[in-house]
């Protein structure tokens, strides 16, 4: 089978979906109405409460939920074959994911901006609002160390990936100086100026090669595993700290559409290239026993994939850092729908490029060398592979590799280029590396509001106030500590499974949290069909693989296996217990005729934080 056919099967139904079905959403289901003013003009303070142009927030939005899922979830899943994996991502992001991401950023700018735990306590009930909180603190921690995983295998003892990675930082620096202070509103030639510069990182990393002018340097960004594992926790703490104009939304700004740029990019190449696909469309690992993901087809395939079809990570973007920002409610369609249908499109290129590799390959990549010695299949190009792209690329789990690999092979086949692919690999590696650094820049700081709402409403109430430094120091300092702990201490195969299926859990509260919504505002109770169909499949499938992840930690036998079981039987009751909750809401919302609306008196006449002054423009 050729690989064009996934492309354009894909591409039409983003199409098709983002055209009709959010629009049926956006003007039946929501109802969205531009003439109420967004938190980012009402509460605007120049820090958190941003108005920002709607391509500046789609890139950052698209950056900030546009993490590791979608990029290697799609590649690890291609255990599989490409059938299980194409099949999902495609009803996933139309009917579950994009649906997920407008309902709570929708909620999210009614409410004033407000986290999702917020808008649980007020729309459902105080003990969901407790639920939620605990299950999204634990949830975050966790799907930061498993996003930040992948960063560390892919870049240790790689100068030239690492620094081409570190450039991007006093880039994004620059450019946010530039656009927000320097030359306000200069969108086009900031952006211009600090692709060209993103560029420029790449093209001089390779001078830090062996027998280049910068090679006495490449022992700064030679780093081990464990000094990335602390380094990286270290740059969440500033990120999460600094104001959102210098860092997070011009990096997320440049570095998401220099994403959608080369996914662009690598779809032209497949156009050109028309690699076949030599994965078959199903393996003899569907029923488990596989080298990456041990479990059966259903329920691992629905948690590898944990961001490309539904992520409850992007809950916590559309309640946090974008609503702030949004200057239109019709906005958030574009932003968070199309936000997450473009994810989509990203997760079947990760998809295409792993399974255009010889499974022999594949598996020799993703696989440690003891368990591929086991599996009896021989590789074909992994040598010349490694020889092309100057790093031996055998033997470095994690989905990130393969998936360079396979890039900067469909890129180096399109005529006169193969002698280039030593520069798309570490293009690809940089690619990769930037999708997920954005995420856990905006997670970091994400984790931080939901630490100050529960440390602020429940112990210390100065806590609370974003704006009140002590308090912003001392929660970023928590939430790097812990994630920054889990990411030190552990590694892929204990710390994936476990993101996956506490990110998805997190997913279906949030699907639990819009459907109460949806019956509180719309017209017509059956429109709750559009959250609570995916609800209903994503709460028997997630549950089940957090039962089977259970019993896979505790038989490790060790500490880091009993601290993930129990991490994932707190996550499963508190999701139990948010379900329960719900469905008591439900019934009592079933008996009404007429919509009741949301609970948002008091956060509309009041920002978040007492101390902001509002400002409303005329």
């Amino acid at each position: 089978m050729n690989s064009v056919s996934l492309l354009i099967i894909s591409v039409c139904v983003y199409i098709l979906a983002y055209r009709y079905y959010s629009a049926f959403i956006a003007a039946k289901v929501l109802a969205l109405n531009d003439s109420n003013i967004t938190p980012a003009y009402r509460c605007k303070d120049g820090r958190e409460f941003v108005p920002t142009n709607k391509w500046v927030l789609f890139g950052h939005h698209f950056a900030a939920i546009a993490g590791a899922g979608p990029l290697v979830g799609p590649v690890l899943a291609a255990q599989y074959g490409w059938g299980p994996g194409f099949m999902w991502i495609l009803l996933g992001s139309v009917f579950a994911g994009a649906v997920h991401d407008f309902i709570i950023l929708f909620a999210s700018i009614r409410h004033n901006g407000q986290s999702l735990a917020v808008i649980a306590r007020r729309e459902v009930g105080p003990l969901t609002g407790i639920t939620t909180s605990l299950a999204v603190f634990f949830i975050i921690i966790v799907a930061l160390a498993g996003l930040a995983i992948v960063v560390v295998n892919a870049l240790f003892k790689n100068p030239w990936g690492l620094y081409t990675l570190f450039m991007t930082i006093p880039i994004a620096i620059i450019v946010g100086l530039y656009m927000f202070k320097i030359a306000p509103g200069s969108i086009r030639s900031g952006s211009i100026a600090g692709f060209i510069m993103v560029m420029a990182a790449v093209v001089t990393g390779h001078w830090l090669s062996p027998g280049q002018p910068w090679a006495g340097l490449a022992g700064i960004f030679d780093l081990t595993k464990q000094q990335l594992s602390v380094a990286l926790p270290v740059y969440g703490f500033f990120a999460a700290v600094l104001p959102v104009w210098l860092l997070l939304a011009p990096r997320d700004y440049l570095s998401s559409y220099m994403k959608i740029g080369t996914i662009l990019a690598l779809a032209l190449g497949i156009l050109i290239v028309q690699p076949n696909i030599n994965m078959p469309m199903t393996t003899r690992f569907m029923d488990g026993g596989g080298p990456i993901i041990p479990g059966p087809w259903w329920p691992y395939v629905f948690i590898t994939i944990a961001c490309g079809a539904i992520s409850g990570f992007h809950s916590l973007i559309s309640s946090g850092t974008t609503p702030k920002m949004i200057e239109l409610e019709s906005q958030s369609r574009m932003i968070a729908f199309g936000g997450m249908l473009t994810e989509g499109f990203v997760a079947v290129m990760a998809l295409i490029s792993a399974v255009v590799l010889m499974p022999g390959d594949y598996f020799a990549i993703n696989s440690p060398a003891a368990v591929f010695a086991k599996l009896g299949i021989p590789t074909v190009e992994i040598n010349e592979l490694s020889r092309l792209v100057q790093m031996d690329v055998a033997h470095r789990p994690g989905g990130a590799v393969s998936l360079a690999v396979g890039m900067a092979h469909i890129f180096s086949s399109i005529g006169g280029m193969q002698h280039l692919m030593s520069y798309w690999y570490q293009f690809a590696i940089m690619f990769e590396a930037l999708f997920i650094l954005t995420t856990i820049d905006a997670g970091t700081r994400v984790a931080r509001y939901i630490l100050q709402d529960i440390l602020g409403t429940y112990l210390y109430s100065p806590l609370k106030q974003t704006n009140w430094w002590p308090g912003i120091l001392f929660t970023s300092f928590l939430v790097t500590y812990c994630w920054g702990y889990l990411l030190y201490s552990g590694d892929v195969a204990s710390i994936w499974p476990l993101f996956g299926v506490a990110n998805q859990l997190l997913s279906v509260i949030a699907l639990a949290i819009g459907t109460t919504i949806i019956l509180k505002i719309a017209p017509k109770k059956s429109y709750a069909w559009v959250t609570f169909a995916p609800l209903s499949f994503l709460a028997v499938t997630v549950i089940t693989a957090g039962i089977m992840n259970v019993q896979m930690f505790y038989k490790r036998g060790d500490a880091l296996g009993n601290t993930n079981g129990t991490v994932s039987i707190i996550l499963i009751v508190l999701v139990i217990i948010t379900l329960l909750d719900s469905i008591r809401q439900w019934i009592s919302l079933l008996k009404t005729d007429k919509p009741v609306g949301m609970n948002t008196e008091v956060s509309f006449l009041s920002c978040p934080v007492n101390t902001t002054k509002p400002n409303i423009p005329s």
